[in-house]
């Protein structure tokens, strides 16, 4: 199951990340993950939000470029080696994970982790056939 990560490109300046925040939380959307990563000008900003198309409608009209991309929400075990559980079988199906970041929130007091993977319907496949708890657009709501 798929869910929607948008991303957009910040120029590395102060207040450029808090203005993506000020916009979507006046608009009443709630970034529920969310991941920053910077080279010397310019960051990468991924996020799921509680609302992904009314985001993108919202940056759109402040001017952002926004990507948007199917990836995974995840329940992974919390504890040491737990992420093994969801990582170990994607290995073993030749399955590549690009990037991973942290859910803001637990789904029955399990942790959640977003992947963004290079095949995604086998991805799905092979962590449900693990037993590994996988979720659509619920995860928006939680």
């Amino acid at each position: 199951m798929a869910i929607k990560q948008l991303s957009i490109s910040l120029e590395n300046v102060p207040g450029a990340l808090s203005n993506i925040s000020q916009i979507l939380g006046k608009e009443g959307v709630n970034i529920k993950s969310i991941s920053v990563a910077d080279t010397a000008d310019i960051s990468t900003v991924r996020f799921v939000v509680d609302d992904p198309a009314k985001a993108v409608n919202i940056l759109k009209a402040n001017n952002y470029n926004v990507r948007v991309k199917d990836v995974m929400a995840v329940e992974t075990p919390d504890h040491p080696g737990g992420l093994n559980a969801v990582l170990m079988p994607l290995k073993a199906a030749n399955i590549n994970v690009l990037y991973l970041y942290p859910y803001l929130g637990r789904y029955n007091n399990q942790a959640i982790v977003i992947l963004g993977v290079d095949k995604i319907e086998e991805a799905h496949n092979v962590l449900k056939d693990n037993w590994v708890h996988t979720f659509g657009e619920e995860v928006y709501n939680f």
